[in-house]
């Protein structure tokens, strides 16, 4: 097609060569017989002769730059799909830590919970251990507060019936029911 168009635009020029040529009806030569006419057509088929080699030539260089832009743009995509391939990794990884880091939160406030109950089981027991034995504390305290009371009051009783009986008794026989009496006081009271 080019080759073809080519062949036509040497044809023009020659025809305009002639029409030129035409003109100059004084001129000696003929259009053949002239010397630019001869380099004109000479310089066409150069032209003609290297246009196939030249063509090849172009293209190779064209086909061979596609090729390696082609080229690039297949790692381009392969990269961009390796780096979202990652970047959805990461992202995956990242919600899973988020939500490993959620337990852990939910985890970590349940066992405070528990350990503030356990805790608060803890204190609760001790204060009812301790009201306990202050309870038990007191119950013995009491219980010797009133067998002191009681021992006291043996000896009080002792001590005035002794009187009442030496001062009622003003005889020997006085003296030994004293006696009977005082030994058999201390057996009934305990």
């Amino acid at each position: 097609m080019k080759l073809s168009s080519f062949v036509i635009f040497c044809l023009l020029l020659i025809q305009t060569d002639i029409a030129f040529a035409a003109d100059k009806v004084t001129q000696e030569h003929s259009f053949l017989g002239r010397a630019e006419t001869w380099v004109a057509v000479s310089f066409f088929f150069f032209l003609a002769a290297f246009y196939k080699p030249i063509k090849k030539m172009l293209f190779s260089k064209l086909d061979g730059r596609s090729e390696a832009i082609r080229s690039e743009l297949e790692e381009a995509q392969r990269l961009r799909e390796e780096a979202q391939h990652t970047l959805a990794e990461y992202e995956r990884k990242q919600r899973d830590a988020l939500k490993e880091a959620e337990n852990l939160i939910s985890e970590a406030k349940a066992e405070a919970e528990r350990l503030q109950k356990a805790a608060s089981d803890r204190t609760e027991e001790l204060l009812k251990r301790r009201e306990q034995q202050a309870l038990d504390m007191i119950s013995a305290a009491e219980a010797q507060a009133i067998n002191d009371v009681r021992e006291l009051a043996a000896e009080v009783a002792i001590s005035a019936a002794s009187k009442l009986l030496n001062t009622a008794a003003a005889k020997d026989t006085g003296d030994i029911l004293i006696d009977r009496a005082i030994k058999d006081i201390s057996s009934k009271l305990n």
